[in-house]
């Protein structure tokens, strides 16, 4: 079926930081302890058992080191940061209920066109809060859930408190526990048995303001036999400063389910992104992560999954441009911990103006995963002379029958390509995309039609005289 709503990001706008106006009702700084994470439960009328989650994860959090291996984390002081915010707006169910700057900021975004034509249901997060929150009605005639992960703890408490962290748990890392101290806002979508969803889902997260804090939490339940596409947009204005977004998704795919989690994230040169992803696959299920990584000053985001069950399968396209002086940390990591498993990872990174792209990968074949297949295809394009591609792949075998394969290329390019395309009456910057738009062309013939035309408008943007936008 193709996926029409792709189109929700055709191209994200440059958005003036000036056209986001809205008071903030709370905001909440200063040093993290546990009278803050006390207030901010007690603000969201949470139940004992979240507020206790959330303490244990800071006490983890404050044990936990650094990474050391991390680059370019060292802007971010959590002392600065307002990591949560409450923007003066109500949660509403129609476009035409929101604030006209907020409004106006989405018909930009072109949110509000892509739900009326493509969308089953759509959310979106302003800062620490989902402020908009729509489905349509034949979305809930299957009894498919779509609500905000605020709402969904206390509407179907049991459902969530069995798989809530449990996908991604917050002793992980520093960071993953930071999340679960401080998150708000996101979305929970529970798909039935044999459930088929028939046009995808979206959630749109926004940051309006410079030194925000945003920890958006996505649970995905797709129960046996079901299916469906889920689509994350992430987007911000030019921001005075930086801002802070350190996200999670949990997946949780039973026996003979499909999940498509795609992702698109043009935040703004602004923005120190981590995005948590894990998936859980049980027997003969599927899940399909799809990546693009265009905007952001860093990103680090590796989009896991387990292959827990017999014959489960992943595919892990991540396309990553750093166009500036800017840092994407991303890969993919495979535990393939069932007989007849398989595994596909496809990195792309493109590097530019003195961009600097990183692929850490992990494919690991637990003893017992008899037969287990996994291929990794790491490819690194350079721009010019200033620009710099790591490659780090990690792999553990622990089964004997286990195929593997791994293959990585590293291209520049020359002043002769370039020197080409300018004289067929191409400038420079529509020469640089179409040299990166053909050298990822193998991974879009896997694409959507619809979201290799918006890559393609979005890349073209990066590269043209404008520069990357928010």
């Amino acid at each position: 079926m193709a996926m029409k709503a792709i189109e929700v990001l055709d191209i994200v706008p440059e958005i003036s930081i000036d056209e986001i106006k809205y008071r903030k009702i709370v905001e909440i700084r200063g040093r993290i302890s546990r009278d803050t994470i006390t207030e901010i439960s007690r603000s969201k009328n949470e139940p004992e058992w979240m507020l206790r989650l959330r303490l244990r994860a800071l006490e983890l959090f404050e044990k936990l080191p650094t990474p050391k291996w991390l680059v370019g984390i060292d802007y971010i002081d959590l002392d600065e940061i307002s990591y949560y915010s409450r923007p003066d707006i109500p949660r509403v169910s129609s476009w035409e209920e929101l604030p006209e700057d907020i409004r106006r900021v989405y018909e930009k975004l072109g949110l509000p066109e892509a739900y009326a034509k493509y969308l089953a249901g759509i959310a979106t997060t302003l800062d620490s809060e989902t402020i908009y929150s729509s489905t349509k009605d034949f979305l809930k005639k299957l009894g498919v859930i779509m609500i905000p992960m605020e709402e969904a703890i206390k509407k179907y408490p049991d459902l969530v408190k069995k798989y809530f962290g449990k996908i991604f748990p917050y002793s992980d890392h520093k960071f993953a526990a930071l999340h679960y101290a401080l998150w708000s806002g996101g979305v929970f979508v529970y798909v039935p048995p044999k459930v088929r969803v028939p046009y995808p889902i979206e959630a749109f997260f926004l940051v309006g303001d410079a030194l925000e804090g945003q920890f958006e939490h996505t649970l995905i339940v797709v129960e046996e036999g079901a299916e469906i596409t889920f689509i994350e947009g992430c987007s911000a204005p030019k921001l005075k400063n930086y801002s802070f977004h350190n996200g999670m998704v949990e997946v949780y795919a039973h026996r003979n389910s499909s999940v498509k989690f795609i992702t698109v994230q043009n935040w703004s040169k602004d923005v120190i992104n981590f995005n948590n992803k894990r998936a859980i696959a049980e027997e003969n299920a599927y899940v399909e992560w799809i990546e693009g990584s265009i905007g952001s000053k860093v990103t680090v985001t590796y989009p896991s999954t387990i292959l827990k069950g017999r014959n489960s399968r992943t595919y892990s396209i991540v396309v990553g441009i750093a166009n500036g002086p800017y840092i994407k940390d991303t890969g993919s990591k495979v535990y393939h911990l069932a007989p007849n498993t398989s595994s596909r990872i496809v990195s792309k990174s493109i590097s530019a103006n003195g961009g600097i792209n990183i692929y850490r990968g992990l494919v690991k074949i637990s003893k017992g995963a008899k037969k287990s297949r996994s291929f990794v295809q790491c490819d690194s394009l350079i721009l010019d002379k200033y620009s710099k591609a790591y490659t780090y792949p990690h792999v553990q075998v622990e089964e004997n029958t286990a195929s593997i394969g791994h293959e990585a290329t590293t291209g520049r390019l020359s002043e002769k390509q370039l020197f080409y395309l300018q004289s067929r009456g191409l400038s420079e910057e529509e020469a640089k995309s179409i040299v990166v738009i053909g050298f990822i062309r193998d991974v879009l013939k896997d694409l959507p039609l619809e979201y290799v035309t918006m890559l393609g408008k979005v890349i073209q943007l990066e590269f043209s005289s404008l520069g990357g936008v928010g």
